[in-house]
């Protein structure tokens, strides 16, 4: 069965059962790698991508439930290191192991995509399900704020 959404701005179609999770349809039918397995319960976000606008746990979403939607994992974000978060992160010297990285970069996205000036309570809710096992929160949370001001000013 075929199943056809939009991931990153282009029309896809994979022949995938229609349980099979998101995650590994991205990384091992698509061959997109930049969204992470971490837990496999939706518990730590290492997985995160974008459903409409909306972030969500690729671990745990059928491909069937992304059918005729928009899908944008953290390759989306630019090419070349120029978003606004991706600058931040460098800035602030975010990651330290890495591997939470895109499942942070897209909650933040998610997180500035409706809010353009959160406080750190607000960030603090929106990151709280995406877990840095080196304890940068300090970090991201600083980058988030930056990132938002860029965003502001542009």
């Amino acid at each position: 069965m075929a199943i056809s959404f939009n991931l990153n701005g282009s029309a896809v179609s994979v022949q995938s059962e229609p349980d099979t999770p998101l995650l590994w349809v991205i990384r091992d039918e698509i061959g997109l790698t930049g969204t992470k397995f971490g837990c496999g319960k939706a518990q730590c976000g290492s997985c995160t991508v974008h459903v409409n606008g909306s972030a969500v746990r690729a671990c745990q979403t059928p491909v069937s439930s992304v059918s005729g939607k928009k899908v944008a994992t953290v390759e989306s974000l630019s090419a070349d290191n120029s978003h606004p978060l991706q600058k931040a992160w460098i800035k602030h010297q975010v990651p330290q192991c890495g591997y939470c990285q895109s499942g942070q970069l897209m909650s933040a996205a998610a997180l500035l995509a409706k809010n353009k000036n959160p406080n750190d309570s607000e960030i603090d809710a929106a990151m709280a399900g995406n877990l840095c096992r080196c304890g940068t929160y300090n970090r991201l949370r600083a980058a988030i704020k930056d990132a938002a001001a860029e965003m502001r000013r542009a």
